[in-house]
């Protein structure tokens, strides 16, 4: 099932919002504020951010520019107690892509979930196959074919994220800040590293291969 991060300051409003998305059938995690949002992130496969502009310590414009830069494609639901048009615009400006004002109907929340979630292709399923390759994040098994395949986590998550958007191009910094999490504070070249690894072990897959995009970082190509 997708996991949704909800963060939000006032626990009445996290407990509403989680018990209805649980209801209908998605796994949630919670944040009272910015930071501790971004801890969560760092160390849960997040599909989609609910989160609320005025919260203590980090609010939600310098969560929703972190969130961004960490991964372009991530979901971003903002919630405000205003319907201030600048605020909008402010919010699609750093990034969010949908919007609700408080109060709202819990219903309305979930329906807007999903439409999110099926606008950015992200479904009920944690299952990513390309040709002979499998991978399923809910048990990070891997199957070449028949063969079953054991990946260490870092690996696993690396690959799963390039292979979840073929052709796209990320940095080191943000597969190490979506990977290894923000607070990382070793050599970014260990993505050098875990790349050099799965290359390795699918060499001989005709279905896709890592490639090295100069001066940017990594995409995962699909074979035709």
């Amino acid at each position: 099932m997708p996991t949704i991060l909800v963060a939000d300051d006032d626990a009445n409003i996290r407990e509403l919002v989680c018990l209805f998305l649980r209801n209908d059938g998605f796994d949630t995690a919670e944040a009272a504020d910015g930071q501790e949002a971004l801890a969560v992130y760092a160390r849960t496969q997040v599909d989609l951010v609910i989160l609320d502009i005025m919260m203590p310590v980090m609010d939600g414009w310098a969560l929703c520019k972190e969130l961004r830069r960490a991964d372009p494609e991530l979901p971003l639901l903002m919630l405000t107690a205003k319907a201030e048009t600048w605020e909008k615009v402010k919010g699609f400006d750093l990034g969010t892509d949908d919007y609700l004002t408080k109060p709202f109907d819990p219903l309305e929340l979930t329906v807007r979930v999903r439409a999110l979630l099926k606008r950015f292709g992200i479904g009920k399923s944690h299952i990513i196959r390309i040709g002979e390759v499998t991978l399923d994040r809910q048990t990070y098994k891997v199957m070449n074919g028949t063969e079953a395949l054991s990946l260490p986590l870092k690996e696993f998550e690396l690959l799963y994220k390039l292979a979840g958007t073929p052709g796209q191009v990320y940095t080191r910094e943000q597969l190490i800040d979506q990977i290894w999490g923000i607070d990382y504070s070793g050599d970014d070249r260990t993505i050098d590293v875990h790349i050099k690894r799965l290359r390795e072990r699918f060499a001989a897959s005709p279905d896709f291969r890592i490639e090295t995009v100069r001066g940017l970082g990594y995409r995962l190509e699909v074979t035709e």
